[in-house]
């Protein structure tokens, strides 16, 4: 809470305004007030000139002004055009100043139309009295009221402002810790692949070594599928270690299963999702081939996040179809649905999935593009390719 001495910070372009507006003021009102009270005029000066620091104090601006309208009623001087200084002033502390002094400043004003009346219709009948009451306290009562209208639709405009702002680091931070999720999750798939592929070139080193001597030949086929295999499984890791951090190094899960599923359960994985009510379309295109586990595992990854989206929002009714299509020189996913599309369903996940599809693509050099298509329904595309353009072995 600011106390009423404390300067408050004001904007150039505002402090340029009400330089402006009070030499408007004084132009206008302080001369007409010098024209029509005299000497008595100069008071006018007084309760005009102060308001070049409305903003910055605005309650030493009221209680400033309003001292000078007491002195011009103790002297008796009648009232004048520059009195209008009090109701600038008494706007201004009820839009900027605090709320316990808007309403002492309310009180005084009250105070005033009471002074006002008693000095200048004192010889006026009580109907005049009571009229020239009531309406002095309607202007004094409105001006206030409509700052206090402004002060408060400030506020919850910068409330807005404000929950704005704090949605979008919530956001911010919400996908950050979701592509933090997705890497740990990738790392422990990746980590099973990689174990089933060292699995396999432990059982083919000790066959080696129990054939070495009795058939050289499956020797070396052995040392052959070995070399092969760790290969495939050097190439993996490196993928894991160009995306993931060092300090985002996850826990392994002992109980997830290997090794990890990829294309050929994409049947089964259609199979249960039919089963739960969803009509799909399977189609194979191109000519099949075997993929790297880290690949198939990624296909079959997007297509599970995309019939689970379907069945999520795409509404009651809709169809969906899944589409590989194997090329030359990379595999084509697409899952597409006829449904409502992206964004009409709520849903509590901010997109969460596609960051992750999007993720994983990414480790093996893909792309994943996805939104509502022209005709209705929403579409998800992802490229693979079957081979992660090399700059070089390392």
């Amino acid at each position: 809470m600011t106390g009423i001495l404390t300067a408050r910070p004001v904007p150039a372009r505002s402090k340029a305004f009400d330089l402006l507006l009070t030499g408007s003021l004084c132009m206008v009102f302080g001369l007409l007030s010098i024209a029509q009270a005299g000497f008595e005029g100069i008071l006018g000066f007084g309760m005009l000139v102060p308001l070049i620091w409305r903003r910055s104090h605005p309650e030493l601006v009221f209680f400033g002004v309003s001292a000078v309208a007491s002195v011009q009623w103790l002297f008796g001087a009648q009232l004048m055009p520059a009195n209008v200084g009090l109701l600038v002033a008494l706007y201004t502390i009820s839009v900027y100043g605090e709320v316990r002094y808007s309403r002492i400043a309310l009180g005084v004003g009250g105070l005033g139309v009471l002074m006002a009346t008693s000095r200048y219709w004192s010889n006026s009948d009580w109907r005049q009295q009571v009229t020239m009451m009531v309406a002095l306290g309607a202007l004094i009562f409105g001006v206030w009221a409509f700052g206090e209208r402004r002060r408060t639709r400030g506020l919850y405009v910068a409330q807005l402002e404000e929950r704005a702002e704090q949605l979008e680091r919530d956001r911010d931070r919400e996908a950050k810790l979701a592509v933090s999720n997705e890497r740990t999750r990738i790392a422990r798939e990746i980590h099973d692949v990689v174990a089933h592929g060292l699995s396999i070139m432990i059982v083919q080193a000790d066959g080696g070594l129990y054939a070495a001597d009795k058939s050289p030949e499956q020797a070396k086929k052995a040392l052959a599928t070995i070399g092969d295999t760790g290969r495939a499984s050097l190439t993996e890791m490196r993928k894991m270690l160009g995306l993931l951090k060092q300090d985002e190094q996850p826990e392994l899960d002992p109980n997830q299963p290997r090794p990890q599923p990829g294309v050929s359960s994409l049947p089964e994985l259609i199979d249960n999702v039919r089963d739960a009510g969803l009509t799909v379309d399977y189609e194979v295109t191109g000519e099949p081939r075997d993929l790297e586990a880290l690949l198939g595992l990624t296909a079959y990854r997007i297509v599970q996040e995309g019939l689970t989206n379907t069945l999520k929002h795409a509404g009651p009714g809709a169809r969906t179809s899944v589409l590989l299509d194997f090329g030359r020189e990379m595999l084509t996913v697409v899952v597409t649905d006829d449904g409502r599309g992206a964004g009409v369903a709520p849903s509590a996940d901010p997109g969460h999935g596609l960051v992750g599809m999007r993720q994983r693509a990414s480790i093996s050099g893909g792309t994943v593009s996805a939104g509502p298509k022209a005709g209705g329904g929403y579409e998800v595309i992802a490229k693979l390719p079957y081979h992660l353009p090399t700059g070089g072995e390392q």
